[in-house]
């Protein structure tokens, strides 16, 4: 069954989110324990939280962590089923603005005073705290960031393509691409293809072109900007970007390639930061690999914003107000997100963590200062392939779209684009 369908019946009887008076006073009182249930199960993101689980036990708590290995959306089924049993996890993984939308379905802590004494919201940027904070309290904390346009350059691949110059605009990427080709790679994109890869090929490919109309097509559902000219162009980018991928790769993940990728048989990927943490954790090296923003036509990075969150439900046990503190103080804290971020490739939600250390990759002072760059000048959106621009129903409804389009070749630009509007208002 559509989790958006079941959504919607639960929200016809939801409670609006509520405050916990009890909830500042708890940590100390008892032995604090935190139930939590996230997707994170295995390779870089398993590595994470489970650090993270250790440094909650070290300051004294019991972690117990329910993993829902897949994608997103078996982990919302998990979610559901218990807030429905009345036995919400203290805390999960959420984000976006499924975080306003599911916080209508069962009561969420209000965060606000812990997190007016970490003076966090100080030190977030705007966009995204608008996000944790639905209707005004904070109820939700953000953890890591990620831009899911970022471009890795396989360094034997850029060798064997007898290349040295970083794509910048879209015209550089095709041009380099066509280099690779003609130097023996049959398939020099390494991307994968399940659905979240899909929306990634086209929402890099958009934003890329038009940052501007992105936001008013994809976030502001702008009926004329979801029939201009920059969408179709958008498809068309995507159609190229398909066409260099590995057709046999089917529904599989980017990491399948992994080895192809460095070793030189494939020379691009575009993808997030956690490529980083998987490659890592695959035994290769940062020397193998560049990491630089993807390619814009306008020369100025632009970044499409993927954070990971934590939402917080209401409990009435003692010990689990206690644990949901420390959890919340853990992650605002700097260590733990320097901590959680060296893992698995992202960079810190805390725009004042120095990022110029020991255990930072340049690609993670690229994306930091790519995410800088992109503030000022108008440019980080929000991305659609990972639930943050829309809720899920709509952003189902447009990688629907994404997805078959990049499958089937033969459907043209034009009509891809009005597909794209049709299903968008269907689903509004």
């Amino acid at each position: 069954m559509p989790i958006t369908t079941t959504r919607r019946r639960l929200l016809a009887g939801s409670a609006a989110a509520l405050a916990l008076p009890a909830f500042a006073r708890a940590q100390g009182a008892v032995k604090p324990r935190l139930t939590a249930i996230s997707q994170w199960s295995a390779g870089s993101d398993g590595a994470a939280i489970t650090a993270l689980g250790k440094k909650f036990e070290e300051k004294g708590g019991v972690w117990q962590h329910s993993p829902v290995p897949g994608f997103t959306t078996e982990m919302m089924n998990k979610l559901r089923a218990q807030i429905i049993a009345g036995d919400p996890p203290a805390c999960s993984q959420l984000k976006g603005p499924e975080i306003a939308a599911w916080s209508k379905i069962a009561p969420t802590v209000d965060l606000d005073a812990v997190v007016a004494a970490a003076g966090y919201e100080k030190v977030v940027a705007p966009d995204l705290a608008k996000l944790h904070k639905p209707g005004g309290k904070w109820i939700a904390l953000p953890l890591q960031i990620y831009a899911t346009n970022m471009l890795f350059l396989s360094k034997r691949g850029m060798d064997k393509a007898k290349a040295d110059k970083v794509p910048v605009t879209w015209a550089d990427f095709n041009a380099l691409a066509e280099k690779m080709k003609s130097a023996g790679m049959a398939y020099p994109i390494a991307n994968g293809g399940t659905r979240p890869d899909d929306g990634q090929k086209f929402e890099a490919s958009f934003a890329g072109i038009s940052p501007t109309a992105y936001r008013a097509a994809i976030m502001n559902l702008d009926k004329k900007a979801l029939e201009g000219p920059e969408i179709k162009a958008a498809f068309a980018q995507t159609r190229k970007i398909s066409e260099w991928c590995d057709p046999n790769i089917g529904a599989q993940p980017f990491a399948t390639n992994a080895k192809r990728f460095i070793d030189g048989d494939m020379g691009m990927l575009i993808m997030g930061g956690w490529a980083q943490g998987v490659l890592k954790n695959a035994g290769f090296k940062l020397d193998d690999f560049i990491i630089t923003p993807g390619p814009s036509d306008n020369s100025k990075p632009v970044f499409l914003l993927n954070a990971d969150a934590f939402i917080f439900w209401q409990r009435k046990e003692a010990d689990l107000q206690a644990g949901q503190m420390l959890m919340a103080q853990l992650v605002m804290d700097p260590a733990i997100q320097t901590m959680y971020s060296q893992i698995t490739g992202s960079i810190p939600v805390r725009t004042d963590v120095d990022l110029s250390g020991e255990g930072w990759s340049e690609g993670q002072r690229r994306t930091a200062a790519a995410l800088k760059d992109a503030v000022a000048s108008n440019q980080a959106v929000l991305s659609v392939a990972h639930n943050m621009a829309q809720e899920n129903g709509l952003t189902a409804a447009m990688i629907d779209v994404i997805t078959e389009y990049v499958k089937n070749k033969t459907i043209k630009p034009e009509e891809g684009v009005s597909r794209l509007a049709e299903a968008v208002e269907s689903a509004r």
